[in-house]
């Protein structure tokens, strides 16, 4: 017999030079590898131990998953698909025997493995692959892997020798014998049937045996030199061990020896080598991971733009990367994510945050909407750069559907058209409300207050629909700031539904519903997961009021989005409402209840809507386009440039990065971009850029992506406008003074009450909204030199903010039966 010390450190020492190369080239990158097992079986337990210690050698990420005895076949496919959907694990194994009291199907639970994955080898697809020779493009069984190199090892040549393997098992034999075929040995396949086994053995040069009979493969059959490879692990008895029994081998040791050239020994001879085959596949996974791994970038697929065809919501959110457990999909094109995500990435720092803004908005429209959904397809599909939009549902309300049931427009919006208008607040948490309001209910059954409340809501019949209406209004609101679950339920708590005959707030706490409806509302605040036309990721959720209520996508959705992009990433959102209105709200109030801080403003302008603010005809819906709005008009545009300019000022004020957005039309002259794009960088803009989202989608917006780019890198401090604790008439004042141009501002009596009571009752700290126009509609351009005139002050105590009203504002909600 050849002396011949079988070594598997040799491998391990490889393989932590090939992880040592990977961290290097990809700074905090290792190769992932989870054991998964059920239940808590001795043997397993010590096999466990050796792989994750070989692992901890090599470098290798390595953890435990271990599923208690009760666990059912469902919970461990479950956990299987998760671990198959996590990118930083290359490498499952599904620790056999499957130790549990439910019945389990073995060959399920292990197909149920990622081939990718499969580092055991042992799914269907790869043990195909193995027997069809397909060796480059399949994981090759651990254990008959580390025999090829134990032979290997011995300088053994296989091609063209007499090999026999013993054993015909999936894990050993079948696999062994196609890799030698396939390496090309003559092999003959044997097993404790063969009637002929001794002359079978006789004739090997190799002899590969695992059978699983303790030393059935006498020293008298080997053929003299042969290779002889005993994969058998027995237990037999042996009185003068202390624990009874010794572990023997497939092979006679003792007796083989004397005639084989080479032959290892059990225990510590193909064991070893198997664990370190097993790092080896690993390492070979996490490899074919890195040639299509780029550091925090998605791996997803855009669509061309002139289709309408649409990603399953599954395949977007895996490209996002996004688990199926965290996802409710709801048919095949939308889906709720699960809140539980921001935990997973907590570590995770935010991507860029971008808001876009606008003009005061006119009925020709500056297309906001569009330019938010074009600017994120510019960032994706074009600029190769993780990017999300955030968006709100479209809410059809007094509007009856005029302005439209989309988001966006042309070739930036959201797809499925149809299916934007889902539900993003709960019928039944509105019912309740709506009950409440019409009368006494069984909920307020020994709530005195409550009773009280509805003597006077029957006292005042005019009142019970606008306490409704309202109250849905701030159940919106609450959807919009709520930063987790635990948060919305206490802002629900907090919602007044009702007054007391001497004027004390009812609250939905005071009437024991809150739990209730944060229970209803549980679905509600999952953002809603769909894409643009050109495959991008948006979310689209809530539909607030952008009057009496803030008027943007909730927070939620942006912080989800910031994580998943990662911090090269952008997510493109948008205020509601011109910027001295929903800029504003969007800073003061959203920004206050999110701690997140945008790194960049987009102010989005049009040629003929400035020509409007310059002086322009009126136009209404159905009207013919006056020529002023489709020929060359610079004084007009010029005089419309005013108001661009003061927008831009008013976007400063919170001490960010503006970039300037010219949506074009195809009426727009060279002339008229030209004097917008001077006067918007005159105003204090960092950049101007012309952009076509709507006619070519995110290619019509890619020069305004890399300006927003640029813009994200300047150094900038974001500031509040007001101080929280300054009087409420004050902090009315300051948004007049700075955003409208206000003189001055005057309470009327309603307002000067209101504002007394809620500052005794604690909460003139809040933020304010101010609700609807700031001026007379008519006085276009810049109006300076006006008294506000503030009619009422009212409080959404749930959501968190006070809104007052200038002129006559409807509270109604979007309600659906």
């Amino acid at each position: 017999m050849w002396l011949f010390l079988f070594n598997s450190r040799l491998v391990r020492e490889r393989l932590k030079k090939d992880v040592e190369k990977m961290w290097i080239q990809f700074p905090g990158f290792r190769p992932g590898l989870v054991v998964l097992q059920v239940g808590d079986r001795d043997d397993s337990n010590l096999y466990i131990t050796m792989k994750l210690k070989a692992a901890a050698e090599i470098g290798i990420s390595a953890s435990h998953v271990r599923l208690p005895k009760t666990a059912t076949e469902d919970e461990v496919l479950r956990c299987i698909v998760t671990v198959n959907e996590n990118p930083e694990v290359h490498g499952l194994i599904v620790q056999l025997p499957l130790d549990s009291v439910n019945t389990m199907d073995p060959e399920k639970v292990i197909n149920a493995v990622a081939p990718e994955k499969d580092v055991d080898g042992l799914t269907s697809i790869n043990a195909g692959k193995l027997s069809r020779g397909n060796l480059g493009d399949c994981f090759i069984p651990c254990t008959p892997k580390g025999c090829m190199e134990l032979i290997r090892q011995t300088g053994t040549s296989v091609a063209g020798k007499n090999a026999v393997v013993i054993g015909r098992s999936k894990v050993v034999g079948a696999p062994m014998y196609s890799l030698l075929l396939w390496s090309h040995a003559t092999v003959t396949s044997c097993h404790s049937k063969t009637t002929d086994l001794a002359a079978q053995v006789g004739r090997a040069d190799i002899l590969v045996v695992g059978a699983g009979r303790a030393e059935m493969v006498k020293g008298a059959w080997v053929k003299q030199g042969a290779v002889v490879i005993d994969c058998g692990i027995n237990h037999v008895p042996d009185p003068s061990r202390a624990s009874g029994v010794r572990v023997v081998g497939d092979v006679h040791y003792p007796s083989a020896k004397e005639r084989a050239g080479y032959i290892t020994q059990v225990p510590g001879g193909v064991g070893p080598m198997t664990v370190a085959m097993l790092m080896e596949n690993t390492v070979q996974s996490a490899k074919h991971f890195l040639k299509t791994y780029q550091p925090r970038k998605w791996n997803i697929s855009y669509t061309k733009m002139l289709t309408d065809t649409v990603k399953t919501i599954g395949q977007l959110a895996r490209e996002v990367g996004l688990f199926s457990k965290e996802v409710e999909p709801y048919g095949t094109t939308r889906a709720k994510v699960r809140l539980e995500i921001i935990n997973r990435f907590k570590a995770q720092p935010d991507g860029k945050y971008v808001v876009v803004t606008g003009i005061t908005p006119t009925p020709l429209g500056e297309g906001k909407a569009t330019t938010t959904l074009g600017l994120a397809q510019a960032l994706g599909a074009h600029l190769h750069v993780n990017s999300f939009a955030c968006v709100c549902q479209p809410s059809q309300g007094s509007y009856f559907g005029v302005k439209g049931g989309g988001v966006g427009g042309g070739y930036s919006q959201v797809l499925p058209r149809e299916e934007v208008q889902g539900p993003d607040s709960s019928p039944l948490c509105f019912r309740y409300i709506f009950y409440f309001s019409r009368g006494p209910c069984n909920l307020c059954v020994g709530h005195k207050h409550a009773q009280a409340a509805f003597l006077d809501c029957l006292k005042h019949p005019h009142l019970q629909g606008e306490l409704c209406r309202s109250v849905a209004s701030e159940v919106m609101a609450v959807l919009v700031l709520s930063t987790s679950l635990e948060d919305m339920r206490c802002r629900l708590a907090r919602t007044v539904v009702a007054y007391s005959r001497v004027g004390n707030p009812v609250t939905t706490e005071d009437l024991g519903i809150s739990g209730v409806l944060a229970a209803l509302m549980r679905e509600a605040v999952m953002p809603n997961l769909m894409q643009t036309m050109e495959g991008s990721p948006v979310f689209v959720h809530t539909c607030p009021l952008s009057d009496i209520a803030p008027g943007n996508s909730s927070i939620l959705a942006d912080q989800i989005a910031l994580k998943l992009v990662g911090p090269e990433g952008f997510v493109v959102t948008e205020a509601g409402g011109g910027a001295e209105t929903g800029m504003e709200r969007f800073v003061d109030i959203k920004c206050r209840a999110s701690g997140l801080c945008p790194d960049v403003m987009v102010m989005v302008a049009s040629v003929r809507a400035l020509k409007m603010h310059g002086g322009g005809p009126a136009v209404t819906a159905g009207s013919v386009m006056p020529k002023e709005y489709l020929e060359e008009n610079l004084t007009l545009l010029e005089n419309g440039c005013i108001h661009l300019k003061r927008q831009v000022e008013n976007a400063m004020a919170f001490g960010l990065p503006v970039v300037v957005a010219i949506n074009t039309f195809s009426s727009d002259t060279g002339a008229e971009l030209e004097l917008v794009c001077a006067r918007a960088k005159q105003a204090g803009g960092v950049e101007a850029v012309p952009c076509s989202p709507w006619a070519e989608g995110g290619a019509g917006a890619v020069e305004l992506g890399q300006a927003v780019r640029r813009a994200a890198d300047t150094p900038h401090r974001m500031n509040f406008l007001y101080d929280l604790e300054i009087p409420i008439v004050n902090k009315i004042r300051t948004i007049a003074r700075s955003m409208y141009g206000a003189d001055n501002v005057e309470l009327l009596p309603e307002a000067q009450r209101k504002s007394t009571l809620f500052s005794k009752q604690g909460l003139a700290n809040l933020p304010v909204c101010m609700a609807k126009t700031h001026h007379d509609a008519e006085r276009k351009g810049v109006p300076t030199g006006f008294t506000l005139l503030v009619r009422d002050v009212s409080v959404h105590a749930g959501a968190g903010f006070l809104y007052a009203s200038v002129g006559w504002v409807s509270t109604e909600a979007l309600m659906r039966p």
